[in-house]
């Protein structure tokens, strides 16, 4: 029995384009909002232009699904909006400004998927916001809303770490798990932040 033939590297990339072709063509004529073959022909070149001038780097399949860790992760997702939708109105309705700090925090599976995914859930909840993302460092720059005080300061940044977990824990590959599993150990042993 012989051996798989597999296609060449600049093949493959082709082969993989084409999901993104049918979406620019798909995109395009939504844009027209007419469904004509012109229409058609045209999205098609456009899309095959678009993707083989500006060609995006291979994307690593770095998300697995883990049913259980999806769970816990929407069901805490909902509770830290609640809590930190009712600490939002409580510093809008209460008396003077509330303290904000722009905190770095870095991450401890700085790979491109969930480093994105852990900064969109993070931006999803109230009161904080992403500011920026060092994606060689896994550092995600946070303004959060009440941090006056170095406790505050401190929940923000672990509240951010276990986010991060959660994504991991529901998206994330055997290896990212492991990561975050001893990361939580040491810290566990050393401290936060070591």
């Amino acid at each position: 029995m012989t051996a798989p033939q597999r296609l060449p590297q600049s093949s493959r990339l082709r082969a993989t384009q084409w999901p993104m072709v049918l979406g620019l063509t798909l995109l395009w004529m939504l844009l027209w909002g007419d469904l004509t073959l012109a229409n058609l022909l045209t999205g098609v070149v456009i899309g095959l232009l678009v993707v083989f001038l500006f060609p995006l780097p291979p994307i690593e399949k770095q998300a697995r699904l883990h049913p259980v860790g999806i769970f816990w992760f929407v069901a805490r997702f909902a509770v830290d909006m609640v809590v930190s939708s009712w600490r939002l109105n409580r510093y809008i309705v209460g008396p003077g400004k509330p303290p904000c700090a722009v905190l770095g925090v870095r991450m401890r599976c700085p790979g491109d998927l969930m480093l994105t995914a852990t900064a969109v859930a993070v931006s999803a909840v109230p009161g904080s916001t992403v500011l920026e993302v060092h994606r060689r460092s896994g550092t995600l720059y946070l303004h959060v809303l009440g941090a006056g005080s170095q406790e505050q300061r401190d929940r923000a940044r672990r509240d951010a770490l276990r986010l991060e977990a959660r994504v991991v824990r529901a998206f994330g590959t055997r290896a990212d798990i492991a990561s975050i599993t001893a990361s939580e150990a040491a810290e566990e042993v050393f401290g936060p932040w070591t």
